[in-house]
């Protein structure tokens, strides 16, 4: 039987099962999952937020295809205050470095927000009096790695805190009862996955 399990991956652990020096991984939350659950696809260890698991191949496969690309919103808490022109930047793609290779970052759907409201995060952002700081959504499509990260950069905004706030049309926000918090495990229909990727 499919069956198909949202977490909100809290910040420091990685995103397997598999032990990996000293960081916590998806074997360290509070659920007992079955050996062919894994997820689909991947947060950074020092990402927070919206990741999916699952044993159906199928769906995994589908969403993980570059050909598809699935839209996922990021909020980016970044050290300064972003601009209407670094914004303009990142909507129409901007040049990254991965692996040393140079790539231009597909179009986004960029703007700054207000402080979302989420759960303090564990350990918390260093605070420095004398730099403001703002916030950001970007809707990308790719999934290259630490892909916002390297994206806020390139434009002079270094990125201090990052939550993938949704996958397709699937959000935090979702989760029946009270909004998640970091390390909340909650399982939903084959019906609503569809969600995902529809």
């Amino acid at each position: 039987m499919f069956r198909y399990f949202f977490i909100y991956k809290p910040f420091g652990m990685l995103s397997q099962f598999t032990r990996e020096g000293d960081h916590p991984t998806l074997a360290d939350l509070n659920f007992e999952f079955s050996k062919d659950i894994y997820p689909v696809g991947r947060l950074d260890a020092d990402s927070e937020g919206l990741l999916l698991l699952t044993n159906d191949n199928f769906l995994k496969t589908k969403v993980l295809d570059p050909k598809n690309k699935h839209s996922k919103i990021y909020y980016a808490q970044v050290e300064g205050i972003i601009n209407e022109e670094a914004c303009q930047k990142l909507s129409e793609g901007v040049q990254i470095s991965i692996s040393g290779k140079k790539h231009l970052t597909h179009p986004a759907k960029v703007s700054p927000i207000d402080e979302p409201a989420l759960p303090e995060r564990n350990p918390p952002i260093r605070f420095r009096q004398n730099i403001p700081v703002s916030w950001v959504s970007i809707t990308i499509g790719e999934g290259k790695n630490r892909q916002v990260r390297r994206m806020t950069a390139a434009v002079g905004f270094p990125t201090l805190r990052l939550v993938r706030w949704s996958i397709g049309q699937i959000s935090l926000r979702d989760k029946d009862g009270d909004f998640p918090k970091p390390g909340d495990v909650w399982e939903v229909t084959a019906k609503a996955v569809r969600r995902v990727y529809d």
